[in-house]
């Protein structure tokens, strides 16, 4: 099977706050379930799809990072290094501090160290070339305090908060349709030209900016499973779908 994305980046720079103590003295990306990192069943995810080259934000314990990819022969793929030692970016600002990374490809997959899913990404990566969007954003149907909102063509529309009532509208409809974000997104690298000034900042709000200007789509696969293993309650769910 041929793939026509190879290029991918795990955010695993944040402090992993929620999964204290383990991250007190590693970071959360070499967290475990069942025996294996989060960052071996990233990279196993990644490459079943066809990514041979991936680029890691590090900044929490980032040596601890570096020396697990290095035991393991970087995955036999090429593994690059985005060290955030001086400044932790977010999601955004790491995202636009990689940039040059992604100049010589078209389309890219982002995806979040703490994600766990069977989400057919080769499905995502279709839908994402044949619509053409500037980004897609793999969603779900699940109980969430946060939601981005979109139209029933599967636009991004907006973003809310429930529990505080925060909204942030940029395109007006009818009505809207809320999904959680699941912690994959594919992105063209127009985007990048978008942002200029690197900065701590969330990719969240980076598409909301441009999403009224710039197509930005929700993608939604019934039945996969997608586990937040941030959050230690839901360490039980993914040891339990994830041998």
């Amino acid at each position: 099977m041929s793939f026509s994305i190879n290029k991918a980046m795990i955010f695993a720079a944040g402090l992993g706050t929620r999964l204290k103590p383990f991250t007190n003295s590693h970071p959360k990306a070499l967290f475990s379930v069942n025996g294996k990192t989060l960052l071996d069943r990233n990279v196993e995810y990644l490459k079943k799809y066809g990514i041979t080259d991936i680029i890691i934000n590090i900044h929490h314990f980032g040596e601890q990072i570096r020396n697990h990819a290095a035991m393991n022969k970087n995955w036999d793929i090429n593994i690059s290094f985005s060290d955030e030692s001086d400044e932790l970016l977010d999601t955004g600002g790491g995202l636009l501090k990689a940039a040059t990374y992604f100049s010589d490809t078209e389309n890219f997959v982002l995806y979040n160290a703490d994600i766990l899913t069977n989400l057919s990404l080769d499905k995502m990566i279709a839908f994402h070339l044949q619509k053409s969007p500037m980004a897609t954003l793999s969603i779900a149907d699940r109980k969430s305090s946060r939601y981005f909102l979109f139209d029933h063509d599967s636009r991004l529309c907006g973003w809310e908060n429930i529990d505080t009532g925060e909204q942030k509208i940029k395109q007006v409809k009818k009505e809207y349709i809320q999904r959680a974000f699941s912690g994959i997104h594919i992105v063209n690298k127009t985007m990048l030209n978008t942002r200029k000034e690197i900065h701590k900042s969330s990719i969240t709000d980076w598409y909301l900016d441009i999403c009224a200007e710039s197509t930005i789509l929700g993608f939604e696969e019934t039945g996969a499973e997608f586990v937040d293993v941030g959050k230690m309650n839901s360490l039980e769910k993914a040891e339990g779908l994830f041998a």
